[in-house]
Protein backbone atom coordinates (compact mmCIF):
# COMPACT_ATOMS: atom_id res chain seq x y z
CA UNK A 1 0.00 0.00 0.00
CA UNK A 2 2.88 2.41 0.47
CA UNK A 3 4.44 1.95 -3.14
CA UNK A 4 0.72 2.88 -4.32
CA UNK A 5 1.02 5.92 -2.14
CA UNK A 6 4.27 6.89 -3.19
CA UNK A 7 3.22 6.49 -6.99
CA UNK A 8 -0.39 8.46 -6.41
CA UNK A 9 1.25 11.47 -6.47
CA UNK A 10 -0.56 15.45 -6.42
CA UNK A 11 1.45 14.68 -10.15
CA UNK A 12 -0.33 11.84 -11.27
CA UNK A 13 -4.34 12.65 -10.25
CA UNK A 14 -3.63 16.23 -11.81
CA UNK A 15 -2.26 14.24 -14.93
CA UNK A 16 -5.50 12.06 -14.88
CA UNK A 17 -7.66 14.08 -14.66
CA UNK A 18 -6.59 16.34 -17.92
CA UNK A 19 -6.18 12.43 -19.79
CA UNK A 20 -9.81 12.08 -18.27
CA UNK A 21 -11.08 15.61 -19.85
CA UNK A 22 -9.28 15.71 -22.87
CA UNK A 23 -10.81 12.02 -23.10
CA UNK A 24 -14.31 13.78 -23.28
CA UNK A 25 -13.15 16.72 -25.00
CA UNK A 26 -11.99 14.00 -28.00
CA UNK A 27 -15.82 11.90 -28.17
CA UNK A 28 -17.30 15.58 -28.63
CA UNK A 29 -14.71 16.34 -31.21
CA UNK A 30 -16.13 13.03 -32.96
CA UNK A 31 -19.52 13.64 -32.40
CA UNK A 32 -19.34 17.07 -34.11
CA UNK A 33 -17.05 15.84 -37.25
CA UNK A 34 -18.61 12.12 -37.57
CA UNK A 35 -22.49 12.55 -36.34
CA UNK A 36 -23.00 15.92 -36.99
CA UNK A 37 -20.34 16.81 -39.58
CA UNK A 38 -20.64 13.30 -41.62
CA UNK A 39 -16.51 13.05 -41.84
CA UNK A 40 -15.48 9.12 -42.39
CA UNK A 41 -14.27 7.99 -38.63
CA UNK A 42 -10.67 7.17 -39.65
CA UNK A 43 -9.98 10.70 -40.82
CA UNK A 44 -12.07 12.31 -37.63
CA UNK A 45 -10.20 9.82 -35.06
CA UNK A 46 -6.83 11.31 -36.55
CA UNK A 47 -7.58 14.77 -36.49
CA UNK A 48 -9.22 14.85 -33.05
CA UNK A 49 -6.11 12.85 -31.61
CA UNK A 50 -3.86 14.83 -33.04
CA UNK A 51 -5.97 18.38 -31.70
CA UNK A 52 -6.21 16.95 -28.52
CA UNK A 53 -2.52 15.84 -28.25
CA UNK A 54 -0.95 19.94 -29.01
CA UNK A 55 -3.86 20.97 -26.37
CA UNK A 56 -3.78 18.15 -24.06
CA UNK A 57 0.76 19.01 -23.98
CA UNK A 58 -0.22 22.57 -22.98
CA UNK A 59 -2.00 21.71 -20.18
CA UNK A 60 -0.07 18.98 -19.25
CA UNK A 61 2.90 21.07 -19.43
CA UNK A 62 1.50 23.87 -17.63
CA UNK A 63 -0.86 22.48 -15.05
CA UNK A 64 0.45 18.78 -13.80
CA UNK A 65 4.45 20.18 -14.73
CA UNK A 66 4.15 23.82 -13.51
CA UNK A 67 6.30 24.46 -16.60
CA UNK A 68 6.16 28.92 -17.02
CA UNK A 69 6.66 28.31 -20.64
CA UNK A 70 6.07 25.16 -22.98
CA UNK A 71 9.47 24.34 -25.33
CA UNK A 72 9.39 22.80 -28.66
CA UNK A 73 11.70 20.25 -27.63
CA UNK A 74 8.84 19.19 -24.57
CA UNK A 75 6.39 19.13 -27.29
CA UNK A 76 8.49 17.30 -29.76
CA UNK A 77 9.16 14.62 -26.71
CA UNK A 78 5.04 14.23 -25.62
CA UNK A 79 4.37 13.99 -29.18
CA UNK A 80 6.59 11.42 -30.29
CA UNK A 81 5.42 9.81 -27.02
CA UNK A 82 2.51 10.04 -27.72
CA UNK A 83 3.01 8.50 -31.31
CA UNK A 84 2.91 5.19 -30.27
CA UNK A 85 0.34 5.63 -27.21
CA UNK A 86 -1.84 7.00 -30.27
CA UNK A 87 -1.46 4.60 -32.78
CA UNK A 88 -2.30 1.76 -29.93
CA UNK A 89 -5.74 3.78 -29.21
CA UNK A 90 -6.15 4.65 -32.81
CA UNK A 91 -6.23 1.21 -33.94
CA UNK A 92 -7.96 -0.15 -31.19
CA UNK A 93 -10.74 2.34 -31.92
CA UNK A 94 -10.98 1.93 -35.31
CA UNK A 95 -10.66 -2.06 -34.75
CA UNK A 96 -13.66 -1.61 -32.10
CA UNK A 97 -15.55 0.13 -34.00
CA UNK A 98 -15.41 -2.06 -37.32
CA UNK A 99 -16.41 -4.76 -35.19
CA UNK A 100 -19.60 -3.29 -33.94
CA UNK A 101 -18.76 -1.05 -30.76
CA UNK A 102 -20.15 2.45 -31.44
CA UNK A 103 -18.16 4.83 -32.96
CA UNK A 104 -18.72 7.04 -29.61
CA UNK A 105 -17.71 3.70 -27.26
CA UNK A 106 -15.10 2.47 -28.91
CA UNK A 107 -12.70 5.40 -28.54
CA UNK A 108 -13.60 5.41 -25.12
CA UNK A 109 -12.51 1.82 -24.41
CA UNK A 110 -9.44 2.11 -26.50
CA UNK A 111 -7.95 4.62 -24.16
CA UNK A 112 -7.11 1.55 -21.40
CA UNK A 113 -5.37 0.63 -24.43
CA UNK A 114 -2.87 3.35 -24.44
CA UNK A 115 -2.37 4.96 -20.45
CA UNK A 116 -0.08 2.78 -19.20
CA UNK A 117 2.48 3.28 -22.16
CA UNK A 118 1.57 7.25 -22.39
CA UNK A 119 2.21 7.74 -18.16
CA UNK A 120 5.26 5.87 -18.35
CA UNK A 121 6.42 7.95 -21.17
CA UNK A 122 5.15 11.08 -19.67
CA UNK A 123 6.51 10.78 -15.98
CA UNK A 124 9.52 8.84 -16.85
CA UNK A 125 10.81 10.72 -20.50
CA UNK A 126 8.74 13.92 -21.30
CA UNK A 127 9.24 15.57 -18.12
CA UNK A 128 11.47 13.24 -15.81
CA UNK A 129 13.53 15.50 -13.40
CA UNK A 130 16.97 15.25 -13.84
CA UNK A 131 19.10 13.11 -11.75
CA UNK A 132 20.54 15.12 -9.10
CA UNK A 133 24.61 15.66 -9.79
CA UNK A 134 26.98 13.46 -7.24
CA UNK A 135 29.04 16.20 -5.51
CA UNK A 136 31.97 13.20 -4.65
CA UNK A 137 32.34 12.76 -8.58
Amino acid sequence: MQRLKKFITPQVIKWFVVGVGFSAFGVLVLKLMVGIMGWPYMISTLVSGEVGTVLRFLVVDRWVFANRRPTWKRLWHYHLANALGFAVWWSAANLLETSGIHYLVAPILAIFFSIGFSLATNFLWVWRKPAASNPAS
